[in-house]
């Protein structure tokens, strides 16, 4: 397993050397989505009309942030389950976006896209999104407002931590072993 650190937007040559289990430090720009966001996004695109943010290159984190505290610019920052966008997942990955951030396993679709586009699955620690807020310096909606925590918003991150989950070469860390062959049955 490799450390990397990396700025966005993201290309294929930041995608290319990433294995499952690395370690990924981002800077930069990265944009949050949940599902009701995912679905607007699509309908947008369906209509062929203009994205709120730059699919190409971008980073989407599966959050629905708390509140900002006082003297701070977002709330908590955990991860949120990310089967929910599967659906679509391999059409923004078609579209340019590079990477998701989540928790849990994706979808045989996805893992095929993140292939086919080289694009990648990160996975962010479940239930530390008060420590992952400290990695993030900004936060402003920029689409969506009406949707609250799912509204769709613009993160500044500084050293946010990352392991990749799914890479572009099918490796997955999730992957479950071959029982038989570990010696874990007969």
């Amino acid at each position: 397993m490799a450390e990397y650190t990396l700025n966005t937007p993201l290309t294929d040559e930041d995608i290319t050397p990433l294995k499952a289990g690395d370690v990924v430090f981002i800077n930069g720009t990265i944009y949050t989505a949940r599902d009701a966001a995912h679905k607007r996004l699509m309908d947008l695109i369906d209509k062929g009309e203009a994205t709120p943010f730059e699919l190409k290159g971008s980073i989407v984190y599966y959050v629905g942030p708390s509140p900002a505290p006082p003297g701070r610019p977002i709330g908590a920052a955990g991860p949120t389950t990310s089967y929910r966008m599967d659906t679509y997942a391999p059409r923004l990955h078609a579209l340019g976006q590079k990477a998701s951030i989540g928790k849990g396993k994706r979808s045989e679709e996805v893992k095929a896209a993140l292939k086919e586009h080289k694009a990648v699955y990160f996975g962010a620690t479940g239930g530390a999104g008060a420590l992952l807020s400290k990695c993030i310096t900004a936060a402003k909606v920029i689409a969506f407002d009406e949707l609250g925590p799912e509204a769709i918003r613009e993160l500044t991150v500084e050293k946010f931590p990352l392991l990749v989950i799914n890479d572009c070469h099918g490796g997955e860390l999730y992957a479950v072993p071959d029982r038989k062959a570990a010696g874990l049955e007969d």
